[in-house]
């Protein structure tokens, strides 16, 4: 009973065990694999807007499997991000449908517009 109580108030446990196992996975990583992994999560975690903590998590997990298979093939980095790493990043956020922080605001954006309008009329 506790643990849902807490869960309501922090979000799921289980999220937060898997997001650290996957920043594990990436502070694992080899050069220069973990320097370039570490970057972008920092960057999505900034920039992403993504407030749906399972979206998060399945992003995250993606990151981290991404970097493993390419540090196993020994890509490099390069070939991975292409030659706007910001670019590569934000697509690979956009693959990721789910709640972002702007949602909230584009609503209450929405609806006040129709308030002034229906007061307009008025």
């Amino acid at each position: 009973m506790a643990a849902k109580w807490i869960e309501t108030l922090t979000g799921s446990l289980e999220q937060k065990k898997q997001y650290k196992r996957d920043k594990k996975r990436i502070d694992t990583l080899p050069e220069p694999y973990r320097a370039s992994a570490k970057a972008m999560h920092r960057y999505l975690m900034y920039s992403g807007g993504i407030t749906d903590g399972e979206t998060l998590i399945i992003m995250f997990t993606d990151l981290a499997d991404l970097w493993e298979r390419a540090a196993v093939d020994e890509t490099p980095v390069r070939d991975i991000v292409g030659d706007d790493p910001v670019e590569f990043a934000e697509s690979f956020a956009e693959a990721y449908a789910g709640k972002q922080w702007i949602d909230k605001e584009r609503a209450r954006l929405n609806q006040a517009i129709e308030d002034a309008e229906r007061e307009e009329k008025k």
